[in-house]
């Protein structure tokens, strides 16, 4: 499942970088696991970030599971449907976006969340490094979206979201926000909205959003670093192709 993209085969390589070419975690969350004592090289619980793995001879094992290298990458875009859990299981057995795919890699996980009302495009991978940089700001990774408010926006408003805007956790970056359509639902004025931001806080649209007085009624993400939903269908999912892949990759310095 997905395009195969061949690894670069080395003999040693950091601990840290190791597991996240693994897929079990960034670099900065794998810092984190090694730490907390659950990774161990030959039998050994490690807790150096920076110790050297001899990927063909060492063991490494992960809460007493091994992890291995892959010999391919996959990379999956899927078109999430509103009612979907970004994660791997839910202890309320509500519905997660692994019941939409078949046939993954253990590693493979998703870049970033959507929150279960919101759709559109998500990527999963195992390729760690690749998804670390992705979601980091300093990569400047556009994600569009595509947003139903309540209301009716003035332009005073949407420049509070250009200049960046304070919420609950801090400062936003600037957004490109640009009103696409109006219109009223009896007594109701609603207004489509297409907006760009480079972070990814949690239900950060939907924050911004509220914190301007018009609540999203409906959100969609349409693209992601330059990937698009159109030829998917809600619920579809696709590997990228080889020329995506190196997009991607180019985006982010690899």
């Amino acid at each position: 499942m997905g395009a195969p993209e061949p690894r670069a085969v080395e003999q040693q390589m950091r601990l840290n970088r190791f597991l996240a070419r693994c897929g079990i975690a960034s670099r900065r969350r794998s810092d984190e696991l090694i730490q907390n004592g659950v990774i161990s090289i030959n039998g050994e619980i490690v807790d150096e970030p920076g110790r050297v793995v001899d990927v063909k001879t060492d063991r490494v094992e992960y809460q007493e599971q091994p992890v291995i290298l892959p010999d391919q990458y996959e990379y999956v875009l899927l078109n999430k449907p509103a009612g979907y859990l970004v994660t791997r299981s839910d202890p309320g057995k509500r519905p997660t976006v692994y019941d939409l795919l078949q046939g993954l890699h253990p590693g493979t996980v998703p870049v970033g969340r959507l929150d279960m009302d919101t759709t559109g495009l998500l990527l999963l991978t195992d390729d760690g490094e690749l998804g670390y940089r992705l979601l980091h700001p300093r990569f400047v990774v556009d994600k569009r979206y595509v947003a139903v408010v309540s209301g009716d926006p003035t332009e005073d408003k949407l420049d509070r979201l250009r200049r960046g805007i304070d919420l609950d956790d801090g400062p936003t970056a600037p957004a490109e926000v640009q009103i696409e359509d109006r219109w009223s639902d009896g007594y109701k004025k609603r207004a489509r909205l297409s907006l760009c931001i480079h972070e990814g806080r949690k239900r950060q649209i939907r924050r911004m959003l509220f914190a301007i007085g018009h609540p999203v009624r409906e959100l969609a993400r349409v693209d992601f670093a330059g990937l698009h939903s159109d030829e998917l269908a809600e619920g579809q999912y696709r590997p990228l192709k080889t020329e995506e892949i190196k997009d991607l990759k180019a985006r982010v310095g690899l």
